[in-house]
């Protein structure tokens, strides 16, 4: 039996060199407990067939070790080891190299020079390429487990028309240098913490730093230009943009008049907000982000008293005529206290059209109250209903498809320290970013994760706050520079960007931080800290932003705004701010009162999907949904398996096909497992603790939060009752974002054809369950 090199040579199949080079990736560059390096070379050596490229035979011992992978988590570790081996063998080792030949690339077609970085960087490179060179650690690429290495290749690594350029080191190091370009110092310290695992830069920067055109913002929030077929298609233009350089829009239409309204100029009446929204759901699907990388993403916002509000509820809905539904676009409430009184009290809610009640969406708190009930008295109102009505349709729209969101307009304002500009009318794509548009400003912001985990002192069983404090005072800082060195897809967008400086600050693996504490998701101590950690976080963050304003001068808007008057975002909400006193609130307050701050928002905890993936990490800060199961993306399908509960089961002796199954058959909880119930409490999935606990950890953390959060909240079985419980709780704590997703689990479950369970009458039962795109591992759901 032969294999066919990359070179085209053939040779004989050598069974030791495959049993060797697994051997090596498992010892190197360190070594993985747990792993029979000659179980995966067996099962590779039985897959092999006459004429098996080493491509292919790479490829193959990558699945191999990934089906391995229910053992131990360190087989998918091995996985990604030898995909990465496969890498380096076609990639230069040279950052400067490997840059040139992008900055060198010629279109096949063509035959014109088509460079793939940009000028600047590429020049800046070719300078310091020694430093550079030298500061890379290859062996970094070998920690990501294969999910997350399948991830980066497959839409972040830099291509040429033959294929993969970029190693993942490589990225981190353009990424560096295409945001802090000729200062070198700041780069090689972003590349350290980045290629650490410290943090990690949103995906749009990670996609576009240091290429040709580096869009590196994630959010894009903007609303309806005019209320006319120019306003209506100058946005839809404005959209397209954005989306074509990886942004995600949140797009408020409070100001488009409803189905009926007449139109003076043609004499004609409208057609309503659903043909138009169906454009935008056309343009969402035509023009992805980043040239297919992902798809194109827009989420609308509406205020409740748009007389269109019942049939923008029906657009995502499963059923129904097509011609009445836009799937492609996502829908969030823009919900004031009002609303929310009114369908307290059982009373009823106007429904109106806005060019015939116009402003409403201009104003908030008081100023909207009596602007509405005006409205009301003078008989304006297209439709008067029960508020629980409408609310009923809410509730059943989020059981049915998961949205719309609800984020409260009034906390969103009355904790902005934006309010200064004017009423803030939405939101962007993921609930997060909370700030002003207005028609010649398009809001933008550049987010960051910091991962958590990186900050556990296991031994001392505590958090480095120190060196929390240190990580987000750098991520601030780096940011800001992202403002400048940013490519924006509209005059709108530059304008506001530089005019507030806002930037976005999240988490990923705050889960973690408990499973490696050993403490339960809602516990006390897990609350404490929940808190401290967001305290730390807002400290650093701000303090770098009044260090940069001390060398740069105050972002400017500054003037009016909350922080002017020395208002940090605790200040802006009731009760006891709950400090820690680990940190300098007092002073840092004069310095910013008297020298101002750079930034007007700072932190924002957004999902982080896919880079906390890469990264191996529980996304932002949510608990687990499941211990074990598969995922589903864009690069593939993979087993995902709690870390830490295997470490904690290994230790205790529990760990073995008995448990494998057993976590399995339960959908991923490990409630039935024969182990103590403290270890139970620690590992308990989402749907095993309590909603309240949720909110109230959203809202103890929210109150350093200067945006808003990404806050999903989960309901194995959601009824109207449980949503509404919810949402009322969220919004009496305070919260800005009441729900971005409702997640529940499918009313039926697939068939565990490998999980074997005996019943209590002794017979076979099967079961599996999963969320969203994840699933347990025997089926694939």
């Amino acid at each position: 039996m032969q294999v066919v090199k990359r070179s085209g040579a053939k040779e004989d199949v050598d069974v030791s060199k495959i049993t060797k080079r697994v051997a090596d990736l498992v010892t190197a560059p360190t070594h993985l407990e747990h792993v029979d390096p000659s179980a995966v070379a067996v099962r590779v050596v039985a897959g092999l067939h006459n004429g098996v490229t080493t491509a292919a035979l790479d490829e193959l011992a990558v699945e191999t070790a990934a089906h391995f992978a229910t053992s131990h988590y360190n087989y998918s570790t091995l996985a990604a080891r030898i995909a990465v081996s496969a890498l380096h063998k076609t990639t230069r080792p040279s950052f400067s190299q490997t840059f040139s030949h992008l900055y060198a690339f010629v279109n096949p077609t063509t035959k014109r020079p088509s460079p793939l970085v940009a000028d600047d960087i590429a020049a800046i490179v070719a300078k310091q390429a020694a430093v550079l060179d030298a500061a890379i650690d290859h062996d970094r690429d070998f920690n990501f487990d294969i999910f997350g290495f399948k991830t980066l290749e497959k839409s972040y690594l830099l291509r040429d028309d033959k294929g993969i350029v970029e190693r993942p080191q490589h990225m981190y190091m353009r990424v560096a240098i295409g945001i802090h370009k000729d200062d070198i110092e700041s780069a090689l310290r972003s590349y350290e913490f980045m290629s650490r695992g410290y943090f990690t830069h949103a995906t749009p920067t990670l996609f576009n730093a240091g290429t040709q055109t580096p869009q590196l913002s994630s959010c894009f929030l903007t609303h309806m230009k005019d209320d006319s077929i120019n306003g209506i298609f100058d946005t839809l233009k404005d959209c397209a943009l954005i989306s074509k350089s990886a942004g995600g829009i949140g797009l408020s239409v409070h100001n488009v008049r409803s189905q009926g309204s007449y139109i003076s100029g043609s004499g004609g009446r409208s057609n309503g907000l659903v043909p138009m929204l169906r454009c935008f759901d056309a343009t969402a699907r035509y023009v992805d982000q980043g040239g297919g990388k992902r798809k194109g993403a827009i989420a609308i916002y509406l205020e409740p008293h748009h007389s269109d509000i019942f049939e923008v509820l029906d657009l995502r809905k499963p059923g129904g005529k097509e011609e009445m539904r836009s799937r492609d676009l996502f829908f969030g409430l823009w919900t004031s206290d009002l609303f929310m009184k009114r369908v307290k009290d059982n009373d009823t809610w106007s429904l109106f059209c806005p060019n015939e009640a116009p402003g409403l969406s201009d104003v908030h708190g008081d100023e909207y109250t009596q602007l509405y009930e005006r409205y009301e008295a003078e008989g304006r109102a297209r439709r008067t209903v029960k508020a629980q009505e409408l609310w009923m349709a809410i509730v059943n729209s989020q059981i049915e498809s998961g949205t719309p969101y609800v984020l409260f307009k009034d906390a969103c304002n009355a904790k902005s320290n934006q309010q200064n500009l004017g009423t803030i009318k939405s939101s962007n794509l993921c609930t997060e970013i909370v700030e002003f548009t207005s028609p010649g400003e398009t809001a933008v912001c550049n987010l960051a994760s910091i991962a958590l985990p990186k900050f556990v002192d296991v031994d001392a069983c505590s958090v480095d706050h120190v060196l929390l404090r240190e990580v987000a005072y750098f991520v601030c800082i780096s940011l800001n520079r992202v403002i400048d060195a940013n490519f924006y897809p509209t005059p709108e967008a530059e304008r506001s960007n530089l005019r507030h400086r806002p930037i976005g600050i999240g988490v990923q693996g705050l889960a973690d931080v408990f499973f490696m504490l050993d403490i339960p998701f809602a516990s006390d101590e897990a609350k404490r800290i929940n808190e401290e950690i967001f305290e730390t976080i807002y400290f650093g963050a701000m303090q770098a932003s009044v260090d940069l304003a001390e060398q740069f001068g105050a972002y400017d808007s500054f003037a009016g705004s909350p922080l002017s008057q020395g208002k940090f975002q605790f200040d802006l909400w009731e009760g006891d701010p709950g400090l820690s006193g680990r940190w300098g609130w007092t002073s840092l307050r004069e310095r910013v009162v008297r020298v101002g701050a750079r930034n007007s928002l700072l932190l924002a905890p957004m999902p982080t999907a896919s880079t906390a993936s890469i990264l191996g990490n529980v996304e932002c800060f949510e608990p687990q949904t499941s211990n074990m199961y598969v995922r589903r993306v864009l690069s593939g399908e993979f087993v995902i398996i709690n870390k830490h509960l295997v470490d904690k089961l290994i230790d205790n002796g529990k760990w073995n096909d008995e448990a494998v199954n057993t976590i399995l058959r339960d959908g991923g909880s490990v409630a039935n497992l024969d182990i103590a119930d403290e270890i139970k409490d620690v590992y308990k999935t989402v749907w095993e603790i309590s909603m309240k606990d949720v909110i109230d950890m959203a809202a103890d953390r929210g109150r350093f939060i200067c945006q808003s959060q990404s806050l999903n909240l989960f309901l194995a079985t959601p009824s109207a009752a449980k949503i509404s419980s919810m949402l009322f709780y969220g919004w009496s704590r305070g919260l800005k974002t009441g729900l971005y997703y409702l997640r529940s689990k499918p009313a039926a479950t697939a068939t565990q054809f490998t999980v074997e369970k005996k019943n209590a009458a002794g017979g076979d039962a099967t079961s599996c369950s999963r969320e969203g795109e994840e699933g347990c591992v025997s089926c694939g759901a």
